[in-house]
């Protein structure tokens, strides 16, 4: 038990110092993990810890991530991704694999221990990707679908290369590994491995097969190994439909019995048994776990107990993900490294460009265009943490000497090592860059001018001009997102491109003989300057400004502004009348309960904006404060009393 918690104190403490440092310094959590497992190696070495050991269970986090990306896809969306699936994923992992094939052989392999470390190398590592990608924001983005459906493929290919990597074997290792013991266990490798990763650069990788021969990881030999091939696809097929179905009809009534409880702590122990089942269920039947997860998330995908899961699982998800993470920097034979660093170097920085000018190129074909393609290209170069599993497994398999397979495993560990960096690479090099170019594009000629202006073809923006277009009113639209314009423009929507803040180009939209100007641009500095110059240039147009916060309500009335709509207020207010209607209250009242708490709130910031300071925010400001907290009292009272009132039918109408 203490070597337990001083082995947990010792991983926590280095998360806990590495990952905010390495967050605060802009480089994400998952370089700060790996830097904290490459500074704890050498106390886990003094320690005389097993990382392998600590890694198998760690990986867990891989299948607990794959179940929350199910959940985030309805099958629907899963079957309209399956082009980006099937073309994009399957030329990824084909072409990778033929091209290190071919500099493996330039370098002096066999053709079968080069189609192996092809096989090994063209995958790529879903928990750092997805992670980055999660924490980043971009996984809606063109770059992120199109890695996610990358990934989801190499997660399926592994399967296929568990089974075929086998007849690859070289007959004088099989004469050496039979001599020593060793041969024979491949195969019982394939199913208990198929949903995990290892990191055994340590020591040689020959090293691994002697933890796989007594079945510790997934509990040894699957026991569909000894069943006819018909028979093995009727199981797989069976245990696929099993969790299928059982993910569709028996998870409601389950989850409803186990919600009579009231107790959250057991709908978590329930969810984390299905998880675990569900895996060791593929496991039995030779599948990945992962797989099997993701499966069950999308089956899932539509139950209302969805977010429930997600927020039960999503924390046992993060610190497991974190702790393989720094296994992986822990697991980095540094002593093989620096003996041969300098091809371990080039070998790492060859593959990871080969696999991004494949991506490069595919992203061309598929029509990911912009900084999309770099995001796809660099995010997806390294190698993954399956490699480790395939590399032991091709030991084992005497298809991969170990000599060769314990280089592979620095490869593939730098790598990912490097992958954060080039994810940073992407944000301050790469994206500023289109950014700028997309800056530098000349405003279009405004050959089209009419009484209204709206500036910002945005989520606001765009509603606005859609209803002014219904009801027979034509619109002069400009944005500064050529990619939002270009988008509008294919279903035949209209705008223009330009910077709304500049007077010339204002001028050529007509704003002199404009009546209305909608502001619906982003940034909130950005707003107040245009609203500043149109309030002050033509006091006879009404200027309508969308504000980001109360803050920014008081700026643009200190400015002259007198119709400001706060883009979250309306929204709002909107759910808080569909709460007293969820209360009971019938839908008249609520209508007027909501149209009284809108009157006093706009009646109070009116109030209170001749106490607005210009460069003091809102709670710094004393007389502010002083203000609202003097006041406070007496408009929940009066505010109180109107509301009971409605609610009691002895309010006017």
């Amino acid at each position: 038990m203490t070597d337990f918690l001083l082995l947990a104190f010792v991983f926590l403490i280095a998360g806990v110092v590495a990952v905010p440092i390495a967050t605060r310094l802009g480089l994400g959590s998952v370089l700060g993990y790996l830097i904290a497992g490459i500074a704890i190696s050498p106390v886990l070495a003094l320690l005389q810890v097993d990382v392998v050991s600590i890694q198998h269970f760690a990986e867990f986090g891989v299948v607990m991530m794959l179940f929350l990306v199910g959940l985030e896809l309805e099958p629907r969306m899963l079957w309209e991704m399956r082009h980006k699936l099937l073309g994009l994923g399957g030329l990824q992992v084909g072409c990778t694999t033929a091209l290190v094939m071919g500099f493996a052989m330039l370098l002096g392999q066999s053709w079968t221990v080069a189609l192996a470390i092809g096989m090994v190398l063209a995958l790529s590592s879903t928990a750092i990707v997805l992670q980055t990608l999660n924490e980043k924001g971009l996984m809606k983005s063109d770059g992120g679908e199109a890695s996610f459906s990358v990934l989801l493929f190499q997660d399926i290919a592994v399967i296929p290369m568990l089974a075929f990597i086998p007849l690859l074997a070289l007959p004088e290792l099989v004469e050496m590994l039979q001599s020593t013991g060793v041969a024979g266990h491949g195969a019982e490798m394939a199913g208990a491995d198929a949903g995990g990763a290892e990191v055994v650069g340590a020591e040689h990788a020959t090293e691994a097969t002697d933890d796989h021969s007594g079945g510790d990881h997934g509990g040894g030999p699957n026991f569909i190994d000894s069943l006819p091939g018909w028979q093995r696809a009727l199981v797989t097929i069976g245990a696929i439909a099993a969790v299928v179905v059982g993910g569709s009809v028996l998870t409601r009534p389950l989850f409803r019995f186990i919600a009579m409880a009231k107790l959250r702590e057991l709908f978590t122990a329930t969810a984390l048994l299905m998880i675990i089942a569900i895996a060791l269920l593929m496991s039995l039947v030779g599948l990945s776990p992962a797989l099997g997860t993701f499966l069950a998330g999308v089956v899932l995908a539509n139950s209302e107990y969805r977010h429930e899961l997600e927020s039960d699982i999503d924390p046992f998800k993060g610190l497991l993900l974190g702790l393989f993470f720094i296994t992986v920097g822990a697991g980095i034979n540094f002593g093989l490294l620096f003996d041969n660093i300098a091809i371990t170097i080039a070998l790492t920085l060859g593959l990871m460009v080969l696999k991004a000018l494949v991506l490069l190129v595919l992203a061309y074909i598929f029509g990911i265009v912009g900084s999309n393609k770099w995001l796809f290209a660099l995010g997806l170069a390294q190698a993954g943490e399956f490699g480790f599993v395939l590399l032991s497994f091709t030991v084992a398999s005497a298809v991969i000497p170990s000599a060769i397979a314990d280089r592979l495993l620095l490869v593939v560990a730098l790598s990912m090592l490097l992958t954060p960096v080039l994810f940073i690479l992407y944000d301050r090099v790469i994206s500023p860059i289109y950014l700028r170019r997309e800056g530098e594009r000349e405003a279009d000629e405004i050959t089209e001018t009419s009484h209204i202006i709206v500036a910002g073809r945005g989520r606001i923006g765009g509603l606005v001009d859609r209803m002014l277009s219904a009801a027979g009113y034509e619109s002069t639209v400009i944005d500064y997102s050529s990619r939002q314009l270009d988008m509008v423009r294919r279903f035949g929507l209209h705008g223009y491109f330009g910077d709304a803040i500049r007077p010339d180009l204002l001028h050529a939209a007509g704003i002199a003989e404009a009546k209305l100007l909608v502001v619906a641009i982003d940034g909130k500095e950005q707003i107040t300057e245009l609203v500043r110059y149109a309030v002050s240039n033509y006091p006879d147009l009404h200027v309508m400004a969308r504000a980001v916060d109360r803050d920014h309500v008081y700026e643009l009335w200190s400015v002259g502004c007198r119709d400001i709509i706060r883009e979250t207020y309306d929204s709002s207010i909107r759910m808080g009348r569909s709460a007293f209607v969820a209360m009971g209250v019938d839908r008249d009242r609520a209508e007027r309960m909501a149209a009284e708490f809108d009157k006093t709130d706009r009646r109070t910031m009116v109030e209170m904006a001749e106490h607005y300071q210009p460069d003091v925010p809102i709670e710094e400001n004393e007389v502010y404060v002083a203000k609202v907290r003097e006041r406070l009292d007496e408009w929940r009272a009066e505010l109180n009393e109107r509301m009971v009132a409605i609610l009691e039918g002895k309010d006017e109408k």
